[in-house]
């Protein structure tokens, strides 16, 4: 069987929307990324060394999980309750599950909570808690990033940037209990003890999966986000804002304007011709069709390439939804759909005499080329 390549490019080029820039952003940095790709949409400044505040707290709870199980009581260090600023109202040797402190830690952002967290499972030792913090941040390759609190309270030499927030967010959300509790508004646990978010954008912004508010007044008011739309997350990160108000308004732009790089479209049509095959002794050309189609999320104005890879010339027999070929889209050197190539009919091997009649009529068709 022979094989013809055939590259062609795709016929779809998306418009993009009027606003091609990203929205003006008030704050020391930001990063949107499309989590789906890997490709970064925006940024400013995205690997400037700040303060985070309390992003700390998805680090200080990726590191409990590797210890413990949400379903393992902790006792709250006496050190935990005189922590300060948001707080869980816990108190020195009180008994909650690991989950509970988790859920106040994300949620109300409490530090009582991310101390108790820290303490209860290093044995009481929070240094070494912090130690095993900063090695997981060398693992995940956090290169901008170094923690001195479980908290994200502000003190010198505490620091991360957008970029590595993001990446942080992005490993936190893998934990299906993580991805459970960013996405709560309120929550109830042990105590009778009613939690409240900081994340004013869950509820009001289509899609919004999470994760993690912070301010200090170092830090300023800090965000990272992920929102769903589209058949992809995007994720975009906000450091040093001004205001909570502000803040909010740029985080949802930004998010809105990554949403808006995209369009689903239909990339491969089912049984549209891609290719077509020899069948030889003198009949027509086998179509060889998409099996089914594709419909992706495309970033707008992105040609798209198509690389069809199919028989030229097939053996007969070929049936009907015989695998022929293979057809390939691409974005870039980013593979975002293929589809098989299959034969539209059934095609016979003819008998012996109408195989000796094509060979006959092709014989006498040369010799009469010859004499003429």
């Amino acid at each position: 069987m022979r094989r013809l390549l055939v590259v062609a490019v795709a016929a779809l080029v998306l418009v993009p929307p009027a606003l091609a820039a990203p929205p003006a952003v008030v704050a020391r940095s930001y990063l949107v990324v499309n989590a789906t790709t890997g490709e970064v949409l925006a940024s400013r400044d995205a690997h400037a060394r700040v303060p985070i505040a309390s992003i700390t707290k998805l680090m200080t709870v990726l590191v409990a999980l590797e210890r413990a199980r949400v379903a393992d009581p902790v006792v709250v260090d006496p050190q935990a309750d005189v922590v300060g600023e948001s707080s869980a109202q816990l108190h020195a040797g009180e008994r909650l599950l690991l989950g509970d402190l988790i859920k106040a830690a994300l949620i109300q952002s409490a530090n009582d909570a991310a101390y108790a967290i820290a303490a209860g499972t290093a044995r009481g030792n929070v240094g070494s808690f912090v130690a095993s913090m900063n090695a997981k941040a060398t693992r995940l390759g956090l290169r901008d990033t170094h923690f001195i609190r479980p908290d994200g309270l502000d003190v010198a030499g505490h620091y991360s940037s957008a970029w590595d927030v993001t990446r942080l967010a992005r490993a936190a959300m893998r934990r299906p209990f993580v991805r459970d509790v960013v996405r709560r508004r309120t929550a109830v646990i042990a105590g009778g003890r009613r939690l409240h978010t900081w994340n004013d954008l869950l509820g009001s912004f289509p899609g919004l999966l999470g994760v993690k508010t912070g301010h200090t007044s170092a830090a300023g008011w800090c965000e990272v986000a992920a929102a769903r739309a589209r058949g992809m997350t995007i994720y975009a990160t906000i450091l040093g804002s001004p205001t909570r108000a502000q803040r909010n308004a740029d985080l949802a732009a930004l998010l809105r304007w990554g949403v808006s790089r995209y369009r689903v479209a239909r990339v491969i049509s089912a049984g549209r011709t891609y290719a077509r095959a020899a069948t030889g002794y003198g009949r027509a050309s086998l179509p060889l069709v998409a099996a089914r189609a594709a419909r992706v999320p495309i970033r707008t104005g992105r040609p798209l390439v198509e690389r069809v890879v199919a028989a030229g010339a097939v053996e007969l027999p070929v049936r009907a939804g015989a695998r022929l070929g293979t057809v390939r889209v691409f974005a870039g050197r980013r593979l975002v759909a293929t589809r098989p190539l299959v034969a539209t009919r059934t095609v016979e091997r003819p008998g012996a005499v109408a195989r000796a009649r094509f060979y006959g009529r092709r014989a006498l068709a040369h010799a009469w080329g010859w004499i003429t």
